[in-house]
């Protein structure tokens, strides 16, 4: 990110639980959680670089400019996947979840400078996703 009197490069590793670390989420969901959380970051002017996850929680790399701020990055993150999984997935969902909840009222959130960013990429990419 440049502007006329300064450069940035502000990089994020955001965690975020499903609530009670319920084990909800499928390989198909956290597929669709990527591409939901790509359009969020996109429309936040920022950059999801990296994405995966397990059957409880994901893990994000985001990219994004000094103007953003990261709590309503991360609001909007969570809520607007939480409305589409819970809409898209709700039988599944309902199995696990209840009373309109998706994630976890807190999350991670790490800055990243550049010399480690490649070890977060490497260890976000090396997640294990669950089966099926």
């Amino acid at each position: 990110m440049h502007g006329s009197h300064v450069t940035c490069s502000l990089h994020v590793h955001l965690v975020c639980v499903t609530k009670y670390r319920r084990k909800a989420m499928t390989d198909a969901m956290l597929t669709r959680c990527e591409e939901i959380m790509r359009e969020v970051c996109t429309d936040f002017e920022a950059e999801l670089k990296q994405f995966n996850g397990h059957d409880d929680h994901v893990h994000l790399l985001v990219h994004y400019p000094p103007k953003v701020q990261l709590s309503k990055l991360v609001n909007s993150l969570k809520g607007v996947s939480a409305r589409l999984l819970r809409k898209e997935y709700d039988a599944h969902v309902r199995r696990y979840l209840w009373g309109g909840h998706f994630w976890s009222g807190s999350y991670f959130a790490g800055s990243c400078a550049e010399a480690p960013l490649t070890v977060v990429k490497q260890y976000i990419e090396n997640q294990k996703r669950p089966l099926g």
